[in-house]
């Protein structure tokens, strides 16, 4: 039998950003409902940085000890469910799960983070996470001055690769295929003595994620500790798109200032949102959407 609960604030996605949204509207006094399948895109990697007083924490402890202090406040309420399908009222949304439960609410946050699409390279997704890197601000200091690359070309080749140079002076650009940098971009590496190297590769070969070589299709090895790379994207979930949430030509949920998406009573928060990947932006942008949220339900009713 359907059952069907009442809630102020549903919000799918329990990870950072949507457990310090679940825990400002707690705060607040909000009934709110946290709906969420326990499966975070930074599950495999091994330690998170950059986030003060969390700093070498893994992701799991971080989310468990804060999943702990979000249900002290009992009015806020989680289920280990799938949101399917979610349909929009005159006075709120219905939100119908996996398991064939319906929840409504006045107003809905998305939290559901972006997919990853990995490329096609053997390995590649073995390592993600742990020696194949998508940000030098959550890992760079662990890889100071060690043998380290970058997976790129062109501009973003170029551009990165000039970032990653304050980490380490042993650094890498592979192009996997024929440069496409600009004679200045490649005179500027060059100068200070960052490689490039262009042959295809056919593979990362690790030991439980942590890369040792990249392997080239001519047969040729790279040593190799470490490499960054920004992986094509889609957002994790659909639902946000099926409601009518404008999405922007990067592939991020528009949001304003507030975190309000272009749909009225729809706010968005993390990844889904930003290109900023770190635990400190989806915690800050949580809470500024619980805010905003019950600013927004105090406004509409007083």
């Amino acid at each position: 039998m359907i059952k069907i609960q009442q809630y102020d604030v549903i919000i799918i996605g329990g990870s950072y950003s949507g457990l310090a949204a679940g825990m400002a509207l707690g705060r607040a006094f909000r009934s709110v409902l946290v709906i969420d399948n326990n499966k975070p895109c930074n599950e495999q990697t091994p330690f998170s940085h950059n986030f003060i007083t969390q700093d070498g924490k893994t992701p799991k402890e971080i989310s468990t000890l804060a999943k702990e202090q979000v249900k002290k406040y009992d009015t806020v309420k989680f289920v280990n469910d799938l949101a399917l399908k979610i349909t929009k009222h005159e006075i709120g949304f219905e939100i119908f799960t996996q398991t064939e439960r319906i929840f409504y609410a006045k107003k809905l946050i998305f939290a559901t983070g972006i997919k990853d699409i990995m490329p096609n390279i053997k390995g590649y997704a073995e390592c993600w996470g742990i020696s194949v890197l998508h940000c030098p601000y959550c890992h760079g200091y662990e890889l100071k001055d060690k043998p380290t690359g970058v997976l790129g070309n062109g501009d973003f080749g170029f551009e990165f690769s000039m970032l990653i140079s304050n980490w380490t002076k042993d650094l890498t650009l592979f192009t996997n295929g024929q440069s496409t940098l600009t004679r200045e971009q490649t005179s500027r590496l060059e100068s200070h003595q960052i490689n490039i190297i262009e042959q295809e590769i056919a593979q990362f070969d690790h030991k439980d994620g942590q890369l040792r070589n990249i392997n080239f299709k001519d047969g040729t090895i790279k040593p190799l500790e470490a490499i960054y790379a920004r992986s094509q994207f889609v957002q994790h979930c659909n639902s946000p798109q099926l409601l009518g949430c404008e999405i922007t030509s990067e592939g991020y949920i528009k949001v304003d200032p507030f975190q309000k998406t272009t749909i009225p009573g729809v706010f968005a928060c993390g990844d889904n949102t930003s290109k900023i990947r770190t635990v400190a932006n989806a915690v800050a942008q949580g809470t500024t959407t619980g805010m905003m949220v019950n600013k927004e339900i105090i406004i509409e009713s007083f």
